[in-house]
């Protein structure tokens, strides 16, 4: 039997089975990599003990991240404005100065560190994608290629480099032993650091039947219950939390040393209780899942069908993870999508994983004019819209399939 990731107890509890796909970020070279290309089990357990959700199948994390992995975070104009935000509200409320230390682990391209250095405070990104990392060093952020954990805090703090603030910003979904991760902010942290982690919200998944973030680079389905009950396990205190719109709905959690001075804010005990009512404690509130996840599928299979019985031409928006797992749990092809346009210079030219259809640039959509384009990033979707405006010029249309199908 399974066991889980966290507390090894025994998993019987699912939440939901995607079957067998694709890494959703190893985007194809050529289509002589198609006869190679691997598939894992894509299943989502609960631990009834911890109730940490979890996928069964943990792929090497060597595998996905890797000097050609495609992610970066600044091609997301918004997610970059997210993070000066963040940079700035840290800087007021922690008082950060020049003889602080911010290190952010999974600093990808330096998206958010760089703003950080523009206010003059020292910064250490951690990066295991060496492509990503050398973007943020060509930002000014120093980066170091690495996979964060207990090791590497400790070779931290013998460095001297303990931190004021640490952010996590959607990675502790990504870590396969989510122990030893965080014991390494518990080593890295100043007696009165903080440490932010930013995760989409196990809550608004089950919602809003987000099953598409679901996918082997994340090993993790994040609830405030499991996230305290994790880091307590190495004396760390959850003080604060915020809620966010990102990724769908995110959590922004604030933790602390166990003995350190940050009082709990109401923040806290708003999730906590928003969480009590929707019985993330118990096995109630996971069951009932599967049915609205294959809901969701029936539906976009019934618009593609009727759409291409009526000659319509569909396009893709948005060569994200997300839009693979979705892609795929619905057996599409390329011939069902035609191309799928991203901004991102290192996804175009390749083909999506399973499906096979090409990556192109975004000016393919001006050039074709699809009667639909079918934004797959659907928590970006408004600003897909702004970017794709000529879209309406010759009739065209959007679509979103989660949380459920809407042609606008």
């Amino acid at each position: 039997m399974t066991k889980c990731r966290f507390c090894s107890a025994p998993l019987s509890l699912s939440l939901v089975n995607l079957g067998m796909t694709p890494l959703a970020n190893s985007n194809l070279r050529a289509r002589d990599d198609i006869p190679t290309e691997k598939a894992f089990p894509l299943h989502v357990m609960v631990c009834e003990k911890c109730h940490l959700a979890q996928t069964t199948e943990t792929v090497p994390a060597d595998a996905i991240f890797h000097d050609d992995y495609a992610y970066f975070s600044s091609f997301s104009s918004s997610w970059v404005e997210h993070a000066r935000q963040y940079c700035e509200m840290m800087l007021h409320r922690f008082g950060l100065g020049e003889s602080s230390l911010v290190i952010e682990v999974a600093s990808n391209d330096g998206y958010l560190l760089q703003h950080f250095v523009k206010a003059g405070i020292p910064v250490l990104g951690v990066e295991p994608a060496g492509n990503c990392a050398a973007e943020a060093e060509l930002r000014g952020v120093p980066s170091m290629v690495a996979f964060f954990g207990s090791a590497l805090g400790e070779r931290l703090v013998s460095e001297g480099r303990q931190a004021d603030l640490m952010a996590a910003n959607n990675v502790l979904a990504h870590v396969p032993d989510i122990s030893d991760f965080v014991k390494g902010f518990s080593i890295a942290l100043k007696p009165e650091g903080v440490v932010t982690f930013e995760f989409p919200h196990l809550l608004n998944l089950i919602n809003l039947v987000q099953f598409d973030t679901i996918y082997h680079e994340h090993y993790s389905y994040l609830s405030l219950i499991a996230v305290e009950t994790i880091l307590r396990s190495h004396r760390l205190r959850v003080f604060d939390v915020q809620q966010l719109p990102t990724h769908g709905g995110s959590l922004r959690v604030f933790a602390c040393r166990e003995e350190a001075s940050h009082a709990e804010q109401p923040g806290l005990f708003a999730v906590r209780a928003a969480e009590k009512h929707a019985c993330l404690d118990e096995r109630a509130g996971y069951e009932g899942f599967t049915a609205k996840v294959e809901k969701v599928r029936e539906d976009f299979l019934a618009f593609l069908g009727e759409a291409k019985r009526a000659g319509k031409t569909i396009a893709g928006y948005g060569a994200a993870a997300k839009g693979n797992t979705f892609l795929n749990y619905c057996g599409l092809g390329a011939d069902d999508i035609a191309y799928v346009a991203d901004r991102n210079v290192h996804k175009q030219g390749r083909l999506l994983p399973g499906v096979h259809a090409p990556i192109v640039d975004p000016e393919k959509i001006m050039e074709t004019k699809p009667d639909y384009v079918v934004i797959l990033p659907w928590n970006l979707a408004r600003e897909v819209e702004q970017q794709l405006a000529p879209v309406r010029d010759w009739g065209g249309r959007f679509v979103t399939a989660i949380p459920e199908l809407k042609v606008f």
